[in-house]
């Protein structure tokens, strides 16, 4: 009976979580207004000084790092499906990060976090000992997580945070009974499983399913290969987004998420 009660609170808890974070915000703090203003100055002086195309798809061959994830996709697969896969254990993405709340809607977007802005995720990466190992080949690794499109799913338009990171999608799981697709600047790109895919998320972005099935990426923000002064600002800024409310709510999110995770499975 005791088992019985705790499992029923720890259910209580993960719905809880869901709606608590579903309340609309009612204004962002002013470090966060400020930053979104200066953002096109720093993404400007990134992009002076990158060592790589900034263009919206960026040629996998420039990061020779990928050739690991290509060839080490099946072991990521295997673990995706044996953790992140298997009943609640990847939430909405709207209910642990406030800055996808208004894209991300809940129950079509789900995400099994393993790195958050430079934060490892401790509990989850040790689920996952050989994506652990192949992310820890990723230079400047900041974020990590299994990303679920569920079917049907459109992500509407919407731009990353900074030009300081870079992400890659490794594919996992591609549904070929329709169209599975995304729209980077004026680019359209498909995945195909085992291949990874390099974009500059700052661009204007969009995703659809149009399939039957889910669609799983291994989806991974490095920071961009940089010379001064634009390693300079891309510190900065990275490093302000990292203390800030915002990316702080989310791993605190993910952190009650897995407790009650926990208390489910014991």
């Amino acid at each position: 009976m005791m088992r019985s009660g705790l499992r029923i609170a720890a259910s209580g808890s993960l719905v809880a979580l869901s709606s608590s974070v579903l309340v609309a915000d009612c204004g962002r703090p002013w470090p966060v207004r400020v930053g979104k203003r200066l953002r096109g100055t720093f993404d400007r002086l990134i992009a002076g000084s990158s060592l790589v195309a900034n263009s919206p798809v960026l040629d996998v061959r420039d990061f020779a790092w990928t050739a690991l994830l290509r060839d080490r996709w099946h072991d990521v697969l295997a673990e995706a499906r044996a953790v992140a896969l298997v009943g609640n254990a990847a939430p909405s993405l709207a209910t642990i990060s406030p800055d996808h709340r208004a894209i991300a809607e809940v129950g079509k977007w789900r995400s099994y976090f393993l790195w958050g802005y430079g934060y490892r995720i401790d509990d989850n990466l040790t689920r996952c000992p050989r994506t652990r190992d192949v992310l820890a080949r990723v230079p400047g690794l900041a974020t990590a997580f299994f990303s679920i499109l569920a079917p049907g799913t459109h992500i509407p338009p919407h731009r990353g945070v900074t030009k300081g990171l870079i992400t890659c999608h490794l594919a996992l799981i591609v549904p070929r009974d329709g169209d599975v697709r995304m729209r980077v600047g004026d680019r359209i790109v498909r995945w195909s499983e085992g291949e990874t895919l390099v974009f500059d998320d700052t661009y204007d972005h969009e995703v659809w399913n149009d399939t039957e099935g889910t669609r799983v990426v291994l989806l991974i923000q490095f920071e961009r290969p940089l010379r001064r002064p634009g390693k300079w600002a891309a510190d900065l800024f990275l490093g302000a987004v990292r203390r800030s409310a915002f990316v702080q709510e989310a791993r605190a999110n993910i952190a009650k998420w897995n407790a009650a995770l926990g208390q489910l499975d014991g």
